[in-house]
């Protein structure tokens, strides 16, 4: 099977309009108002670049989303406990929900972006799946947690893009005090 590698124009191109995007979401107080014609001018690429490379709108922000997200998904799979394989699973569960709620502290403005953007249910997101997928998985290897599945669902949804907004821009809570109550939640939830 022959691996087809990217133009190194293409390349820079796909760079320039994730840098493109990133900035201007990071600016944005209003995600919903950033267009695809802004992007395209901001990367100084036509805007048919940008709809051949990633679809529309949605396509674009899940992009920047995943690249960012990358790091995170190789800890949870392959890094060391407690994070990653092979730790105890409150340990797990705990370090899992931290992680996820400081990777969306720290991508606040794509995290939103996304959720907002639609494009379907946010719990059919590929990152979603993966973050449910797991926690259920851990939260298994308790015996206090009577139903992995829907535990995995309410703890994640703790960590939504549009909560942690509220809390931090509209309740001025700290993300520091964010990650504090959650958890405490979490501990208590999980016994």
């Amino acid at each position: 099977m022959t691996v087809r590698r990217e133009r190194a124009d293409a390349a820079r191109n796909r760079e320039a309009v994730l840098a493109a995007a990133d900035a201007l979401f990071a600016r944005s107080e209003r995600p919903r108002a950033i267009s695809m014609d802004d992007v395209a001018a901001a990367a100084g690429v036509g805007k048919g670049t940008l709809f051949r490379r990633f679809g529309d709108r949605t396509g674009l922000i899940r992009a920047l989303v995943e690249a960012r997200i990358e790091p995170l998904r190789q800890a949870v799979e392959a890094g060391p406990p407690p994070l990653g394989p092979g730790g105890a699973p409150r340990e797990r569960a705990l370090a899992l929900l931290d992680a996820v709620l400081e990777f969306k502290l720290a991508n606040r403005h794509l995290t939103l972006a996304l959720e907002d953007a639609g494009g379907g249910s946010p719990y059919q997101a590929g990152h979603y799946v993966m973050w449910h997928a797991t926690l259920r998985d851990v939260l298994r290897g308790l015996p206090d947690v009577p139903d992995a599945d829907y535990a995995a669902h309410v703890l994640l949804a703790a960590t939504r893009a549009d909560l942690v907004e509220h809390l931090v821009a509209v309740e001025g809570v700290t993300g520091d005090e964010v990650r504090r109550r959650l958890a405490g939640f979490a501990s208590a939830v999980l016994g």
